[in-house]
């Protein structure tokens, strides 16, 4: 409970302020109530969906480990999708009236990145293809596992530092200062301004785009290309529906608070991929296998295939040392914070 006080009080400055949003008129409210229904009716196909292939709500006993990993895809589409949004939300937030026509600039690049993400997918995909011809599959899924670890445990470390958020967007946010501001300057080519805000979006998007590339290289070579589709189509829904309340209802959606609870979902999905990681370096013969004997009566059958605990000192070893290194990291960007700086996030 004193970690989950502590998250409350992450230092977000550059985020849309979440004072009461004023009351809202019929046409947000009727935008809200849709968005609701398209997010129930979400879950009832998924329920329905779970009845036609798994003949009612599947045993987690009897099943593989594709529903798992639809959730856990979906999870990291939709926490990257959300962090997109935020930033793309953040450049956008000034632009009224005269100046809400520089929006168009910014939504094309958006569009571009999605296509270059999707033109990424299968770059990637073809070359661990061509790659798999020489190299053991076992390898192959183990190195790709492995890097996707490495990018999320960085992914974790910057949602705890002040200095990516203010770095990050306020970088975003000076670029669009100085382009805006150079438009009016008669001898700037407009052509040079689309440009510079294309990018602006190009850049908000591609970068969590190409992040979810990696993530979900091992999922692919593990599981196959439908059950990634499954889950990245479940992310986008749910990423959707937010920007949709942010870009068309015009929302103060709290951005804080679903960062923070998408950022501990995506803690509870980072201990899943590493002891899924730690299990296939094992088959792969990069780690060696110690299983404790007196835990396999404690954990049961489908603890393996939901949740990636194994009764080994490797994958238990593994997925405590990811634990350790991401509340390290809170806490050391806690110890560096100022105290005067400090009292007035808690306050």
């Amino acid at each position: 409970m004193r970690i989950g006080r502590h998250l409350l009080t992450i230092p977000f400055s550059h985020m849309p302020p979440e004072s009461p949003p004023p009351e809202t008129t019929t046409p947000t409210r009727i935008a809200l109530i849709a968005a609701a229904c398209v997010g129930a009716l979400i879950v009832a196909g998924v329920m329905v969906w779970q009845g036609f292939t798994a003949g009612g709500n599947p045993d987690p006993t009897t099943t593989n480990s594709s529903a798992a990993a639809v959730l856990d895809i979906g999870v990291l589409t939709f926490r990257e999708g959300l962090e997109c949004i935020l930033v793309l939300s953040a450049v956008t937030a000034s632009m009224t009236g005269d100046a809400e026509l520089y929006r168009r600039p910014i939504a094309w690049g958006a569009a571009v990145a999605f296509g270059a993400t999707l033109i990424t997918w299968f770059i990637v995909v073809g070359l661990l293809g061509a790659l798999a011809e020489n190299v053991s599959a076992l390898h192959i899924q183990a190195a790709t596992g492995l890097v996707a670890i490495i990018v999320l445990l960085i992914v974790m470390n910057w949602f705890f530092h002040k200095i990516y958020w203010t770095g990050w967007i306020g970088l975003h946010t000076r670029k669009k200062q100085g382009l805006i501001k150079s438009a009016a300057d008669p001898e700037t080519s407009h052509s040079k301004v689309f440009f510079g805000l294309a990018m602006l979006g190009f850049t908000s998007l591609y970068r969590e785009g190409f992040e979810v590339v990696l993530f979900l290289q091992s999922y692919r070579l593990r599981l196959g290309s439908a059950v990634v589709l499954d889950g990245v189509v479940t992310g986008l829904m749910l990423t959707g529906i937010v920007a949709v309340l942010a870009f068309i209802a015009h929302q103060r959606l709290p951005y804080r608070r679903m960062l923070i609870l998408t950022g501990i979902m995506l803690g509870a999905v980072l201990l899943v991929m590493v002891g899924e990681e730690a299990q296939e370096m094992q088959l792969a013969h990069w780690l060696p296998t110690t299983t404790i004997h007196a835990l396999p009566s404690l954990f049961p059958a489908w603890a393996g295939l939901w949740f990636s605990v194994f009764p080994t000192v490797e994958t238990l070893a593994a997925q405590l040392l990811a634990a350790i290194l991401v509340i390290a990291s809170y806490y050391a960007t806690r110890l560096v914070t100022p105290g005067a700086e400090r009292n007035r996030e808690l306050s």
